[in-house]
């Protein structure tokens, strides 16, 4: 209970008077402890050393308390009095305090005398009750602990800023520290010169190098030692195009200090690479990347999808239909009349089989491409079927076995459940059968899902869509698929950094307010090889391990944002754009560069390059290629063709747009 000045004044309570020499009332004798050593670089050490930088002052932090004010003694202290013999400490500026004094800065004109309070005295300094030494004052009966009385010694010169920092007064007041942001109780430092800055004791005091192996949360890593920096300026955050701290997922402020490593661009909050946060704070901070830990139970969730998937060979509709084998083996099926072609299918089950007809399976290393006219996708494994006039090159038909038996409808589905989707072949309303999928946003001209009533066609992948992933970007947590009407806000695809659109479904961890484009999640494949390296290229979610310099695109040349999904290899540093790496399949496009898109999904990953067309006004029949720098304008609107897909004559310069071809048949 809280008494009055009055009050205290009044009362009879124990003062103990101190000798003259305080350290002298101890037993036994006390020793002058150093706590900070100059850590001079060893001249025989390696020079790529990070851990002993010349000209650093080794701060030796302890556990030990003043036995006498009962603050914890610091390394800014510089040294302080121990005992050998036992657990007996003092602040240097403790033991040498004076018993008596005049004219001290805080109290002139009269004499103060040191005694001891068992916690009934407020110090007229910081207006606080402490059980501890104070000085009194009799004429003025004012009371100055011993704290208040020494706070000229607690001085620091800190490498943050350019003056002498010295403790305030007041210390239970909560204060904005200008290194975190946040507002804290405790020990605050203030510049005399700037009053505004102000900085906590916690954070005066973190390590300059520290290694997050295995201490921030158990969960997140890094091989190398971090550095403390001080700022973190705005011009360096652009172009490194806007990192978030690797823990939280939150952004950072240029004013604030981080950790960031020296050779990789990691960067973190420096409370999260502590894992020291006061608890309130966490209302204000961003959900994060969450933990590792899985937050769901396998058992529950049978034929889970884990993605990215392996390889370009791997689909949604290999993946439905590996769970329905009794659709899709029947051995006898070695000819198979589909309703998708007008001639017979063969099944090429052995290798035999394949070099007779002097055919190769998709191989990017070789130049070699061969997509399936289902799914679009490369064909990389056997079974797959082929039209019977393949060898005579009167036809290129093909289909993966899985594409060749799939239903003929699907129910309820998430994107349109109103009316039932049929297997459609071809898209006959859309020019040269190019639908649109308002599921991944892509052009295709495979096969289709659609409802002719309402002319919503999907492609046969994203009607397969699971309602439930896991994705090794955000390892260990359930991603669902969300309805865009059941949407509660507009998240940010953590793939490609765009927007989630309300119209569009996606992936979502409700948890972690973690979101994906279903085409990002689901049309990246984990490994992509090329004819450009030699290596397999792995797909990355953020910068990689030891590469601190710029990234660029081996394919456009142009610069790359490594916080964007990306292909990386490590072995060659090569770096690619997710949009860029398909380009280099494009047999026919092979010279060509990818314009940048914002997206990480290459535009025409759906579409199958091929086949001609007829139209007004021109003798010779068009092939339906993409178009490359080389191939100009288009003779119809002017518009440049690069990256378009155009009809273009093969016998003269004849060439026009996708859009203005369309317009030309008939």
């Amino acid at each position: 209970m809280d008494h009055s000045e009055e009050e205290i004044n009044s009362m009879d309570f124990p003062i103990v008077a101190l000798d003259s020499n305080v350290h002298n009332r101890h037993h036994h004798s006390l020793s002058l402890v150093h706590l900070q050593q100059p850590n001079l670089k060893n001249e025989n050490a390696d020079d790529d050393d990070e851990d002993e930088v010349e000209g650093e002052v080794d701060f030796v932090e302890e556990d030990r308390q003043c036995n006498l004010c009962k603050e914890q003694i610091w390394s800014f202290h510089l040294c302080y009095y121990s005992c050998k013999s036992c657990d007996y400490s003092l602040h240097k500026f403790c033991a040498e305090l004076p018993n008596t004094i005049t004219n001290h800065p805080l109290h002139p004109d009269h004499t103060m005398v040191l005694k001891y309070s068992y916690g009934f005295c407020r110090c007229i300094i910081c207006n606080l009750k402490r059980e501890n030494y104070l000085y009194h004052c009799e004429v003025c009966n004012y009371y100055i602990d011993i704290i208040c009385f020494s706070m000229s010694e607690h001085k620091i010169n800190h490498p943050s800023h350019d003056h002498q920092l010295e403790r305030m007064y007041g210390q239970k007041d909560v204060l904005l520290c200008v290194a975190c942001g946040y507002k804290h109780e405790g020990v605050f430092f203030q510049c005399t010169a700037c009053p505004w800055f102000r900085i906590n004791l916690y954070c005066a005091f973190l390590p300059t190098k520290l290694l997050i192996q295995n201490h921030t949360d158990g969960i997140f890593i890094h091989p190398h030692p971090l550095t403390l920096t001080y700022s973190f300026p705005y011009s360096e955050i652009e172009a490194k195009f806007y990192p978030l701290c690797r823990v939280c997922g939150d952004e950072f402020y240029s004013h604030l200090w981080i950790y960031k490593c020296d050779k990789c661009r990691y960067y973190v909050h420096f409370d999260c690479a502590t894992s020291k946060r006061e608890p309130f704070m966490s209302i204000f901070r961003h959900p994060g990347l969450g933990k590792t830990s899985k937050n769901f139970i396998e058992d529950e969730h049978p034929n889970l999808l884990h993605c990215p998937f392996q390889d370009e060979g791997d689909n949604l509709v290999k993946f439905h239909m590996s769970n329905r084998k009794e659709l899709i083996r029947k051995h006898d099926d070695k000819m198979l009349n589909h309703f998708s072609h007008q001639h017979p299918l063969i099944l090429f089950d052995t290798q035999s089989s394949v070099d007779k007809q002097t055919l190769s399976l998709h191989d990017p290393k070789k130049r070699i491409q061969l997509l399936c006219d289902g799914c679009v996708k490369p064909v990389t494994t056997l079974p797959f079927y082929m039209c019977c006039q393949f060898a005579d090159g009167q036809c290129c038909f093909i289909l993966h076995e899985w594409c060749a038996k799939l239903p003929s409808q699907v129910h309820d589905y998430v994107g349109h459940p109103e009316h039932t989707l049929s297997l459609i072949p071809k898209v006959s309303s859309k020019f040269f059968g190019v639908f649109h999928c308002p599921i991944c946003d892509l052009p295709s001209n495979g096969f289709a899902y659609g409802c002719t009533t309402c002319e919503f066609y999907v492609d046969i992948n994203c009607a397969f869509i699971p309602k439930d992933i896991t994705h090794d970007a955000h390892p260990g947590h359930l991603l669902s698929i969300v309805n865009p009407a059941a949407k509660q806000s507009k998240g940010f695809c953590n793939a490609c950094l765009l927007v989630m659109e309300d119209c569009k479904p996606g992936f979502h961890c409700p948890s972690c307010d973690f979101y994906f484009h279903v085409e990002c999640a689901l049309l990246l494949p984990k490994v992509i090889e090329n004819k450009c390296d030699k290596h397999p290229l792995s797909l990355r979610y953020e910068p990689a391990q030891d590469h601190i310099s710029e990234y660029f695109c081996e394919i456009c040349e142009g610069e790359l944002n490594p916080w964007k999904w990306f292909y990386h290899c490590t072995t060659c540093a090569q770096s690619m754009h997710a949009a860029c790496m398909p380009l280099i399949l494009q047999v026919q496009c092979e010279q060509a560069t990818y314009k940048h898109y914002e997206r990480c999904v290459y535009e025409f990953l759906n579409v199958k390059f091929g086949g001609t067309l007829e139209i007004k006004g021109h003798s010779h029949r068009l092939a339906f290629v993409q178009g490359r720098e080389s191939d100009g304008e288009c003779s119809e609107c002017g518009d440049e063709m690069q990256y378009k897909m155009i009809f273009k004559c093969l016998e003269c310069e004849f060439a026009v747009d996708y859009r203005c071809a369309s317009r030309l048949v008939g």
